[in-house]
């Protein structure tokens, strides 16, 4: 058995690896390039996430997808900051890309059919999933249906963090010793984590939930 993992730097593709490293053998991430802001950061943590956990790490450039997205993740628009969180509808919309989970399972499809991958992992959770349809149990069940006609292999999506919320997510980060401070979850281009953005906001909210001052020092500074 050997799986693929769908890794971005964030805090939630990073935790599903640490989890499900050993058990599934994740031996290859794929990053994704459609030209979002955040690229050369996610690039950059997603590096040094493969090499802490000696797997082998592509990234999939996709022009054509940055071409026909207009959402704030990749166009001029600014990205929604501030209590974002306070009306998560509204700012799914601005950072929507259109079909990104889907198409990028499709690809790490292609890739699992054509070497013999039988996982593929992603970091939906349940506290995206609220807002963000393609981070549900649902979504992945129908990627799922969908798989067993468009492979050979009938590859199996798995997110390991589907019933977990953000608190938890970092709870099982600390508990299991995941390299939290490899992470970048910020949406922005800029150095470090602007912390105003709703993808910081997320992540700075739980790691005072969970009360731990050293990672929010460390990725908050």
């Amino acid at each position: 058995m050997k799986s693929i993992i769908l890794l971005s730097g964030g805090l939630d593709s990073l935790v599903s690896l640490g989890l499900k490293k050993e058990e599934l053998n994740i031996t290859l991430a794929l990053t994704f390039d459609y030209g979002q802001k955040s690229v050369q950061k996610e690039i950059q943590a997603s590096s040094k996430i493969c090499k802490h956990y000696n797997i082998e790490h592509k990234i999939i450039k996709l022009d054509w997808l940055k071409n026909i997205t207009q959402t704030s993740l990749v166009s001029q628009k600014a990205i929604p900051i501030g209590n974002s969180l306070d009306n998560p509808e509204n700012s799914a919309k601005s950072v929507w890309v259109p079909n990104r989970n889907g198409l990028f399972l499709n690809i790490a499809g292609s890739f699992a059919d054509s070497y013999g991958y039988d996982y593929i992992l992603i970091g939906a959770n349940k506290e995206e999933g609220q807002t963000f349809p393609d981070n549900t149990q649902e979504f992945i069940d129908a990627i799922n249906k969908e798989f067993e006609y468009s492979t050979l292999n009938k590859v199996k999506v798995t997110a390991p963090l589907i019933n977990s919320n953000k608190n938890d997510i970092v709870m099982l980060a600390l508990k299991h010793n995941i390299p939290l401070e490899l992470v970048m979850s910020c949406y922005q281009g800029t150095e470090g984590h602007c912390g105003v953005c709703e993808s910081c906001q997320r992540l700075k909210k739980a790691l005072d939930f969970n009360k731990d001052m050293y990672y929010s020092k460390v990725l908050f500074k």
